[in-house]
């Protein structure tokens, strides 16, 4: 597909935004992300997991100045897909879907995790953005499961993409997000976001700590 055009970032972030052009692709041990106080803000017990991941995958992992890190401990209305810069510590932080197989009563809640080919369900673990690609939903990028827990994400078309179920208002009108069938699925704007900041060849980890 044709190339994408630079980041436009929303004025009124609702954490601090990174800008791109500021960004050194140099990773330091001591960053000091914003306190976890529940709601929107990362676990740092799960920054920590994310950070093993991207050692222990290092190999695959040709940027390291960003990573997406996904907290399914969460309920679906709030925003857990979180972009962080390894340099900074600065967040964005999304609104993001879970598989319909991981969620059969459909209460927003995440219950469990399948590699299964047809599970329909989100996969744990550390996962690598390919290429970018237009399809059902749009603009998406393709991922690479890089563990034994999401090892089948590329057979199982399991991408990044915009979908209306996935738009904030569902969280208005009915206190959680749709389903997808266990891709990433993000509001439009969330999206476009989300996939410019992280591009190709960066660390997406997801995970479930309680």
């Amino acid at each position: 597909m044709a190339g994408f055009g630079s980041l436009m970032l929303p004025a009124a972030a609702h954490a601090a935004a990174t800008d791109p052009k500021s960004i050194t692709p140099n990773s330091r041990s001591d960053v000091r992300f914003r306190p976890y106080a529940g709601g929107d803000a990362v676990d740092p017990a799960l920054v920590a997991r994310a950070r093993e991941a991207l050692d222990r995958h290092s190999s695959r992992i040709a940027n390291r100045d960003r990573i997406g890190i996904v907290d399914y401990s969460k309920r679906s209305n709030l925003k857990r897909f979180h972009v962080l810069d390894m340099n900074s510590g600065q967040t964005t932080s999304h609104l993001v879907s879970h598989g319909r197989g991981s969620d059969r009563n459909h209460n927003g809640y995440l219950d469990n995790f399948s590699n299964r080919v047809g599970s329909l369900a989100s996969s744990s673990g550390a996962y690598v953005t390919a290429n970018r690609y237009t399809g059902k939903y749009g603009p998406s990028m393709r991922l690479h499961g890089l563990d034994w827990s999401n090892s089948n994400a590329f057979q199982r078309a399991i991408v990044m993409h915009p979908a209306w179920y996935a738009e904030a208002d569902m969280v208005a009108k009915h206190g959680k997000l749709g389903r997808s069938e266990g891709c990433f699925a993000f509001g439009k704007r969330d999206h476009w976001t989300v996939m410019n900041l992280l591009g190709d060849g960066r660390l997406i980890y997801a995970d479930k700590l309680a």
